[in-house]
């Protein structure tokens, strides 16, 4: 049976693209995707395009881009990014994307004067939606981080997105995956001891939003150090805790569902669907009152994720500059030589580059 599409798909060459849209300026970049703000000429409403090079990509990264074209074009949910077409060029493939104006996720808290339990619950509510659909599509997102959790316009009830399918596979319900991937301090135990013979599956999900629960309530992550050794470590072992004063004021409900999610095993980590029926998501009576320490630290995490991330950006446009100049100053052989040790640092660097956080339209300045 023939999976119905939620997006429209062309085989066509870029011209095609540009025949129906205006490019505009560049909102962010990651290894191989530029993403820009686009107005389609018809209707003249703004989206967010993806352009891919295809000339940057390996063989692998070419079938994971495949992948993703398979899967974002099946995928249609309030709380997913949703696609309106593709245009699969031969030397560029453009990804017309909704554009989420409200900005991401951490950022949109910091700027709050007030931020309480109840508002990190919604939150998380919408997370797990988010990835409970995609599960239940046989869809394994794997990079689940702050960067790719935007909200779809400045709104007060903005709908809470998950967005960039760059590492996602659909699996069937028997199939296991084997290649270690994700963003460090987010990625799951099974993925970082993943081997040929020791796969994992949707679970590597729910670790990833247990974390991202975790900064919610305290504003710094259960899993931290500038040594990744030490940190995959910390990870393997669920080695994090409750610290106080951080973590006085937050409910009994709230503790108990990240205890459940940040679980080792993977066979002992509740699914999405058990996370939605956990008290702490199903109760209306949250706490409002004002997580002033959390605050506090997020914003000092997020500070950091940025610098982190402006660095990260530098370093790989020096190594795209290079793979450019290379290209056109060397032999074939040589080429070809440089390009691979260039894909094996981008595809190390890939891990935790934020190639979609640009689907996220900054808010304009007061």
């Amino acid at each position: 049976m023939e999976i119905p599409r939620a997006c429209r798909f062309y085989n066509e060459d870029e011209d095609s693209c540009e025949a129906h849209y205006k490019l505009g300026r560049t909102l962010g970049q990651g290894a191989f995707a530029t993403v820009k703000l686009a107005t389609e000429l018809t209707t003249q409403k703004t989206w967010a395009v993806k352009v891919i090079k295809r000339s940057a990509l390996s063989q692998s990264d070419s079938e994971a881009l495949k992948s993703e074209l398979e899967i974002v074009q099946t995928l249609h949910h309030p709380n997913v990014v949703s696609v309106h077409e593709i245009y699969n060029g031969k030397v560029n493939c453009f990804i017309i994307m909704e554009c989420c104006s409200g900005g991401e996720m951490f950022d949109r808290i910091i700027s709050k004067e007030h931020y309480s339990e109840a508002e990190a619950v919604h939150a998380a509510v919408q997370m797990l939606l988010a990835i409970n659909y995609c599960h239940e599509q046989g869809v394994v997102h794997r990079d689940l981080k702050p960067e790719n959790l935007l909200y779809s316009s400045p709104a007060e009830d903005a709908d809470l997105k998950l967005a960039d399918f760059g590492l996602a596979r659909a699996i069937k319900p028997s199939e296991l995956l084997h290649n270690q991937c994700g963003t460090p301090g987010y990625v799951a135990p099974e993925v970082l001891l993943s081997t040929s013979d020791h796969g994992y599956d949707s679970e590597c999900d729910l670790w990833s939003i247990g974390v991202i629960i975790f900064i919610l309530l305290c504003g710094y992550p259960p899993f931290y150090d500038d040594d990744n050794d030490v940190l995959f470590h910390q990870i393997c072992d669920a080695n994090y805790e409750f610290g106080s004063p951080y973590w006085d004021e937050v409910s009994k409900d709230a503790k108990d569902l990240i205890s459940k999610l940040l679980v080792a095993d993977p066979k002992q980590r509740l699914t999405a669907q058990q996370a939605l029926a956990h008290t702490w998501c199903s109760r209306d009576d949250h706490p409002r009152g004002h997580l002033k320490s959390c605050l506090t630290e997020m914003k000092k995490y997020n500070a950091r994720r940025r610098f982190r991330g402006a660095v990260r950006a530098v370093q790989m446009g020096n190594l795209l500059k290079k793979i450019a100049h290379d290209h056109q100053t060397s032999t074939a052989t040589a080429t070809a030589t440089v390009t691979a040790t260039a894909t094996a640092t981008a595809t190390a660097t890939a891990t935790t580059a934020a190639s979609s956080t640009a689907v996220a339209e900054p808010p304009a300045a007061p």
